[in-house]
C-alpha cells in the first residue's frame, strides 16, 4: 500500500478515501492481519476522489492495485478460469524465472506455476513470496495476491462435503492468515466475493479474516459519475432533467447499470426521460436482485382507501413527517394485521403512493441448497440499503419470515431469521427502510420481530361495521375499478342482502356486475346488474378462521379506536380464552 496511507493518517489523500477503503487502509496499517475478504458491490466501478468533487472510476482489482497499493512491488491475481496472472508483465517474468529455484524437479512445466488448479500453483506462489521477504527490515517489498470468485474455492457448506481442492484452499488461507512470516513480510491475501454467505463460515468466522463490505454508490458518487459523462458529452437528458436530479432518482443502481443506461441513450440518440428511467430502474434492480424483489406499482394514495380512519390518520402523519424531512420520528416498521379481505396490502400500496417512495415486495429467496438462501438474502438486503428510502412489503409474514426455532434444514431458517431480525433492528435505517409485515395471523409472528425497534407500530384493519361504512367502501371500490354506475340507492341493496362483506367480497361482486353488463354489451352497470350479482354471491364460509383472525388482530391493537365495538367490551383474558377455544376447534396447538 502506498506510503501515504500507512505513514500519514492525516494526509489529505487518505481523507478522501471511501469509508470501506479507509477501513482497509487502517487494518493494513496496523500490521496485525493479512487476510481480507472484500464483499458486496465488487462487480461495479469503484469511485476514487482524487480531489474534492473530482472522481475517477476503477474496477475492484484495479482500485486495489492502483490506488491502495500504487502498482508497486508484486501484485498477483488468481481465479478458477485464468489461473495465476500478474499486474505487470515484468512481475510475471520475474516470477517465472525465480520459481524453478524452489523445485527439485528441473523439468517441471512452467504452466504449473500459473495453473488454475490451486493445489498446483499456490505452493509455488507461497515459496516465491517468502523468498522475496527482504532480510534488511529497512527495505520494503509489498506482495499482494487478489483472488476473485473466492466462493469457487472456499464455498459455503459442510467441510466434509467440500472437494479436496477446496479443503486444501481452506487450510492454506487459514495457515497464511496466522503465519507470522506472511504478516511481518507484508504479504496480503485479498478474497473477492459478492456475498459473504457464499464463502465457508469457517473462514468468514475466523478472527484472523478481516471482512470489508463495499457498498452501492451513494447519491454523491452517482452525481459525480453522471457529471463525468456530461463533461465528456456522453450524457443526453430531456429538458429540465439534470445530473443532480437523475442521481437522486437512480438510488439502488450501481454504476455499471447506470453506465449501461447512459450508453444506451447515447447510442440511440434518445435523451433520458423520467418515465424511461423509472421503468429501466425497476427492470435493472429486479434483475440485480435475481428476481428476489418485486417492484410494487401503484397509482393510488390514501384517498382511495375507504374506512379505517385511525390507520389512515397514522399513515398520513408518517407521510407528513417524511415530506418534512423528519425520518427520525418514524417507526422502524409496521405490523398490519386483520382478517382476510380487509385490504391490508392495498393500504400499504396506497401509503407508498402517498409519499412517493418506491415500494418493493419480498419474493421467496429460500432454496434447497445450503448457503444459497443466506447469500440470496444478503444480496437483497444490500440492494435495499442502496435503494433507501424504500418501503418493504412482506406479505403473509407469519409464513414467510419463519422463527428461531425451526428445525430440519441444518439451521438455515434460524440463521435467516437472525439475519432479518438484526437488519430490521438497525436504527441507522430508521425512516430509510420502512418495513410492512402483513398478516392475518399476527400471533404466529415471533415477538422478536414485533418488539419495539423493529415492527414497532401495530395497526389492524377490520370489516366495515355499519351501513354507512359499507356504502363508503362501495363508492371507493367503484372509483378504484373505474366503473360507470348508473345512479341508484345502494343502501336498499345492502339492506336486502345482509352479507358481512369484506372489501375483497364487495370488489368481487362489483366485478361480477361489470361482467353481466359487458355480456349485455353495455359499459355501464345498472341496478339490475348489481342485484343479480349480490343475490348470487356467497362469501367463502370459514367462520372459525375469520373469528380467530379478528381476535388475534384485536389483541395486537394498541389503541381502542381501532377495535370494532363488538370487541371493545371484552377483557383481554376473555379474548385470549376465545382464541384458545377457536384454535382447538381448528386443530391448532
Amino acid at each position: 500500500m502506498s506510503d501515504q496511507y500507512i505513514s500519514k493518517r492525516n494526509n489529505d489523500f487518505f481523507k478522501i478515501l471511501p469509508a470501506w477503503a479507509e477501513e482497509f487502509a487502517a487494518k493494513y496499517g496496523s500490521n496485525t492481519a493479512n487476510l481480507y475478504i472484500l464483499h458486496g458491490n465488487i462487480r461495479d466501478y469503484l469511485p476514487h476522489e482524487r480531489k474534492e468533487g473530482e472522481f475517477i472510476f476503477r474496477r475492484v482489482q484495479d482500485y486495489v492495485s492502483e490506488i491502495l497499493f500504487g502498482n508497486q512491488d508484486i501484485i498477483a491475481y488468481y481465479d478458477r478460469s485464468s489461473g495465476v496472472t500478474f499486474r505487470e508483465p515484468e512481475m510475471e517474468s520475474e516470477y517465472l524465472a525465480a520459481v524453478p529455484n524452489f523445485t527439485a524437479n528441473p523439468d517441471v512445466d512452467k504452466g504449473d506455476f500459473v495453473s488454475y488448479n490451486p493445489e498446483i500453483s499456490f505452493p509455488y506462489l507461497e515459496k516465491y513470496f517468502l523468498s522475496r521477504i527482504p532480510s534488511d527490515k529497512r527495505e520494503k517489498c509489498r506482495m499482494v495476491l487478489i483472488i476473485d470468485f473466492a466462493e469457487t474455492i472456499v464455498p459455503a457448506g459442510d467441510l466434509i462435503r467440500l472437494e479436496p481442492a477446496d479443503r486444501y484452499c481452506m487450510v492454506t488461507f487459514k495457515r497464511w492468515a496466522t503465519d507470522p512470516k506472511f504478516i511481518k513480510g507484508d504479504i496480503s491475501i485479498i478474497l473477492l466475493t459478492e456475498n459473504l454467505a457464499d464463502i465457508s463460515s469457517r473462514l468468514t468466522g475466523s478472527p484472523s479474516a478481516i471482512k470489508i463490505n463495499i457498498p452501492f454508490p451513494d447519491v454523491k458518487v452517482r452525481e459525480s459519475f453522471l457529471k463525468t459523462k456530461e463533461k465528456n458529452e456522453k450524457l443526453l437528458l430531456e429538458r429540465g432533467l439534470t445530473p443532480e436530479k437523475l442521481a437522486v432518482i437512480t438510488s439502488g443502481l450501481n454504476l455499471m447499470n447506470l453506465n449501461r443506461l447512459v450508453g444506451e441513450s447515447y447510442e440511440e440518440d434518445k435523451p433520458i426521460t423520467l418515465d424511461f428511467m423509472r421503468q429501466r430502474k425497476k427492470e435493472m434492480i429486479e434483475d440485480e436482485a435475481g428476481g428476489l424483489l418485486e417492484f410494487m406499482e401503484t397509482t393510488y394514495n390514501l384517498s382511495h382507501v375507504s374506512g379505517h380512519g385511525f390507520v389512515k390518520k397514522r399513515f398520513k402523519n408518517a407521510a407528513k413527517a417524511i415530506k418534512m424531512g423528519r425520518p427520525d420520528v418514524l417507526p422502524m416498521g409496521y405490523l398490519i394485521a386483520g382478517p382476510v379481505g380487509t385490504g391490508k396490502s392495498f393500504m400499504v400500496n396506497a401509503f407508498a403512493g402517498e409519499i412517493g417512495i418506491p415500494m418493493v415486495k419480498f419474493r421467496n429467496f429460500r432454496t434447497k441448497w445450503q448457503g444459497e438462501t443466506e447469500a440470496n438474502l444478503e444480496k437483497v438486503l444490500n440492494i435495499l440499503v442502496a435503494m433507501a428510502p424504500v418501503g418493504v412489503m412482506v406479505d403473509e409474514a407469519d409464513a414467510f419470515l419463519g422463527d428461531r426455532d425451526q428445525q430440519g434444514d441444518s439451521g438455515t431458517s434460524n440463521r435467516v431469521f437472525a439475519q432479518i431480525a438484526s437488519f430490521m433492528g438497525n436504527t441507522e435505517y430508521r425512516g430509510k427502510i420502512i418495513w410492512f409485515l402483513i398478516t392475518c395471523r399476527p400471533d404466529k409472528i415471533p415477538i422478536d420481530l414485533k418488539r419495539q425497534g423493529r415492527a414497532e407500530e401495530h395497526l389492524a384493519l377490520f370489516y366495515p361495521e355499519t351501513q354507512k361504512e359499507r356504502e363508503e367502501l362501495f363508492q371507493t371500490l367503484v372509483r378504484k375499478l373505474d366503473l360507470d354506475i348508473r345512479n341508484f340507492p345502494i343502501s336498499d341493496l345492502f339492506k336486502k342482502y345482509k352479507h358481512e362483506y369484506s372489501g375483497a367480497d364487495l370488489e368481487a361482486v362489483l366485478v361480477r356486475a361489470k361482467l353481466i353488463a359487458a355480456m349485455d354489451e353495455r359499459v355501464f352497470v345498472r341496478r339490475e346488474d348489481m342485484e343479480e350479482a349480490m343475490s348470487d354471491f356467497v362469501p367463502a364460509d370459514h367462520p372459525y378462521d375469520v373469528a380467530l383472525q379478528n381476535l388475534v388482530a384485536v389483541l395486537e391493537c394498541t389503541s381502542k379506536e381501532m377495535i370494532p365495538k363488538e370487541f371493545q367490551k371484552m377483557s383481554r383474558s376473555e379474548i385470549m380464552k376465545n382464541i384458545q377455544e377457536l384454535k382447538t376447534l381448528l386443530g391448532e396447538r
